[in-house]
């Protein structure tokens, strides 16, 4: 995936990803940042309502799952880019959390969580991968005791050991788009990134500029 033809990744991702055919494809990244086993993952439909803004202020995905200790979560993902990345956070997080009211089948309000992808060094640290707890942001109180969040800022992520990659550094690798080889070797040893490469591969062929 070429990112410098990509101009909104959030647009394009959940243009791809939203249908049920690619679903497993969104179960497969869920799995690998949050390190959970999923028995079930529907798509949240209410985002097609006309009444709300237009797909590329959702992120990538946002999906109701079930995990194999019949947990359920409600999951949103997007890319993050710009100026006032606290206030985008905190504000994602809130958005996906409270649309839970809009579903029509009688489910229950679940915890959410949500990833956050960036191109870019943010926190003053080392890690790549950082779990934040959103207890408070400025005037925004979260309900839950535990608004969970994550960050994956890509540019601090350096393969060590490209021969035994894990699926979480499998996608790392591939969403940040600078090691070819490990790229090739993300694509063929992961099925699920394979399918997405050529489902943004076709989607590039097919689209109008």
């Amino acid at each position: 995936m070429n990112h410098a033809l990509i101009t909104n990744r959030n647009y394009v991702l959940r243009q791809i990803l939203n249908s049920d055919e690619n679903t497993d494809i969104i179960k497969d990244i869920i799995e690998a940042f949050l390190n959970i086993k999923i028995q079930r993952i529907i798509l949240n439909t209410y985002l097609d309502k006309s009444y709300l803004p237009s797909d590329d202020k959702f992120g990538i995905a946002d999906v109701r799952i079930k995990t194999e200790k019949n947990i359920e979560y409600n999951i949103g993902m997007q890319f993050l880019n710009g100026k006032y990345i606290q206030t985008k956070i905190a504000l994602y997080y809130l958005y996906i959390h409270t649309n839970q009211i809009c579903y029509n089948d009688r489910r229950k309000i679940a915890k959410t969580i949500t990833i956050n992808f960036m191109d870019f060094p943010y926190y003053k640290s080392f890690g790549y991968h950082k779990r934040l707890i959103l207890n408070k942001f400025k005037e925004i109180d979260f309900s839950e005791a535990e608004a969970e969040t994550h960050i994956i800022e890509l540019e601090r992520f350096n393969t060590l050991d490209q021969k035994n990659m894990t699926k979480e550094e499998q996608w790392i690798t591939y969403l940040k788009g600078s090691n070819k080889e490990g790229i090739k070797k993300s694509i063929k040893e992961n099925i699920y990134i394979r399918k997405l490469d050529e489902l943004i591969n076709k989607y590039w062929e097919e689209e109008k500029i």
